[in-house]
């Protein structure tokens, strides 16, 4: 039957982020930690979950600071070069957890466009899949710099209904003029890169297991219907 979700249901919430500063500092989407109830988790691959503190959120543009204990040797860079369509990228983040795999997946594919929807110039469109829990992880260049923030899919069943057509490949990504902006507001130092050398897809995802958390919470649940059986 149908019934409607209450504001005390909780329910597991899932996302990636990513280091930024020496001091613990990791920027994920804002959507990643909306509704969190309690304590909000982050660990590297392989490692047991510390609590995560959340610093600042800037939902406008779906950005969100959060700082863990610990000093950090390897965080990401960000590409101080500006991205070019049909550049080749990486997304690295942890997407279906507990239903897939317990590592991160690594997935590539290219700037299909410097805007995302309605020609939004804070985002940029690429074809590298990405699916629920891939919000928050860092989008890499073939140098292995950042170079925007995974944020959200297309919904295919919402197009499909109002164009008669499925499409493929069309995922976005923030910015990294927009997460710059966020950092220097909120007094963070971070790492900028102008590397000009390609990397292997095996080095990149090496590299990206030092700085690319996994970030969870229990969330509280939206007021809709839910099926149960």
């Amino acid at each position: 039957m149908l019934r409607r979700a209450s504001p005390t249901d909780l329910f597991d919430q899932t996302g990636t982020g990513f280091l930024v500063s020496a001091n613990g500092h990791l920027v994920t989407n804002a959507h990643v930690v909306q509704g969190c109830v309690g304590d909000i988790q982050g660990s590297l691959s392989g490692e047991a979950p510390a609590k995560l503190r959340l610093v600042s959120s800037d939902e406008t543009n779906d950005l969100a600071l959060l700082q863990v204990t610990g000093s950090f040797k390897d965080v990401a860079r960000i590409r101080d070069k500006a991205i070019q369509s049909g550049d080749s990228v990486v997304a690295i983040g942890y997407p279906f957890h507990g239903l897939l795999t317990s590592d991160f997946t690594v997935t590539t594919g290219i700037v299909s466009s410097l805007s995302g929807i309605l020609n939004d110039t804070r985002f940029l469109q690429i074809s590298a899949a990405v699916q629920p829990g891939n919000s928050g992880g860092p989008l890499l260049a073939s140098s292995g710099d950042v170079v925007g923030v995974v944020a959200a899919k297309l919904n295919a069943l919402k197009f499909a209904r109002a164009t008669g057509n499925i499409p493929e490949n069309i995922n976005f990504a923030i910015k990294t003029g927009a997460l710059r902006d966020f950092l220097d507001n909120s007094v963070v130092p971070y790492q900028i890169s102008d590397a000009k050398a390609e990397l292997k897809t095996t080095d990149i995802a090496r590299n990206a297991r030092a700085f690319t958390f996994l970030i969870s919470c229990k969330a509280r649940a939206k007021e809709k219907e839910t099926a149960k059986n």
